[in-house]
């Protein structure tokens, strides 16, 4: 493994050890704190709402050194980090809204940021791997991190929490500092995009792109969507306690680990869209085998989910990375990763209010959505990878016949 592989997956390790710790303490803390299970969930809510403003804070990354800016935002955020050490009573609750918003800002940027300084750390082929070894990694993190923070909360409380979660990010941006970038022609004014709808235009026109991004959208917005029928399925459907959630999150977390890691050699076979097609189908199969009356075969489902669900994004991430201009990285990923993760704000609550008539209807129906995305994609791919070949081949015999025909 090459140095740069080897510290973007190190940073993956250590920024979803430090956000993992800190959301589910927040939440906690909250809790703890005003008695409200409604505030602590909006916690939830302050880090996922500033996706919508992808496109915006993208372009920041387009128009300042990208690296500098990365490494600031994380500075920045371990500094907001220490403010909580100030938080003694119900009366500073504000303050973790005030960070949770601030982790959700962070990993806009520094998504959007990593997506863009990962093709001038490694060349075309890495790609797709080191995307992959860093899902996993994360992935892995969410299995270890959220259990440390919540017994170091109960052993030290908060701030002992606090002092951990905000040396990430400073360690993190040591590492950012260590990444050998190559040198790139540098860019002129008028390559630099203009307008917010510029990332969207050049998202949406490349087929790749296109493609494999609403397959990832589908898939996260399913999986959103999805949300309350499974929690219906296990306390009604199999009559399981709630704590039997726990087997499912963490067979989820195994099976995102193990797609992460195969994932970029199949890209580097197959090609993203087929990846993304994969993921979304598989992500389809998983729902459906969660209707079955069966314990069993939910734990199943929850490790086919695992991977499936890490293919579509990884799948949209590398073909992003890929086939995006230099100039333009930071506002289209932003983009991107609005158009994927946004949607899932407005499929959870809509989950939860259609499970009321049926959660295995619920999933039936997430699963029918994915299926259909899947097929229309891979339709029109294997279409337009016919026209390719007759494009390609008509040439060659247009110039033999050409060839033998007398002047």
């Amino acid at each position: 493994m090459r140095p740069n592989a080897a510290l973007f997956i190190a940073i993956s390790l250590l920024s979803g050890f430090g956000s993992s710790a800190m959301s589910l303490v927040a939440g906690i803390w909250i809790l703890d704190l005003t008695g409200s299970v409604s505030l602590a969930a909006l916690a939830g809510l302050c880090v996922y709402a500033p996706v919508l403003g992808g496109p915006w804070l993208g372009a920041l990354l387009d128009r300042a050194p990208r690296r500098p800016l990365v490494m600031a935002v994380n500075l920045a955020l371990s500094a907001v980090l220490l403010s909580l050490l100030t938080v003694r009573g119900p009366e500073q609750t504000w303050l973790i809204f005030l960070v949770s918003c601030a982790y959700g800002l962070s990993y806009v940027l520094i998504d959007a940021g990593e997506s863009a300084l990962l093709p001038s750390a490694l060349s075309p082929t890495e790609l797709g791997d080191v995307n992959g070894w860093r899902s996993s990694a994360q992935e892995g993190m969410k299995l270890v991190a959220p259990l440390v923070g919540a017994g170091l909360y109960a052993w030290r409380g908060g701030h002992a929490v606090v002092l951990l979660s905000a040396a990430t990010p400073v360690l993190v941006a040591v590492l950012y500092a260590a990444v050998r970038l190559k040198r790139l022609p540098p860019v002129r004014p008028s390559d630099r995009p203009t307008g917010v709808r510029v990332g969207l235009a050049v998202l949406f026109a490349h087929r790749a792109l296109r493609v494999t991004v609403v397959l990832a959208a589908v898939s996260i917005a399913m999986s959103g969507f999805t949300t309350a029928a499974n929690y219906a399925i296990v306390t009604t459907g199999l009559g399981l306690p709630t704590t039997f959630l726990g087997v499912l999150l963490s067979a989820q977390g195994a099976g995102s680990v193990v797609g992460g890691i195969v994932v970029g050699r199949l890209i580097a076979r197959w090609s993203p869209v087929t990846v993304g097609v994969a993921g979304t189908t598989l992500f389809a199969v998983s729902c459906l085998v969660r209707c079955l009356p069966w314990w069993p075969g939910t734990v199943a489902a929850s490790v086919v989910a695992g991977v499936g669900l890490p293919w579509a994004l990884v799948a949209a991430v590398t073909a992003v990375q890929t086939h995006t201009p230099t100039a333009m990285l930071g506002r289209v990923s932003g983009t991107a990763n609005t158009a994927m993760f946004g949607p899932v704000a407005l499929a959870i609550p809509l989950g939860s209010a259609i499970v009321h008539f049926g959660e295995r209807r619920t999933l039936v129906a997430a699963a029918a959505i994915c299926l259909a995305c899947a097929a229309g994609a891979a339709q029109r791919h294997w279409t337009w990878r016919q026209t390719e070949r007759a494009s390609t081949v008509s040439p060659r015999r247009s110039g033999r016949l050409h060839a033998g025909t007398p002047w």
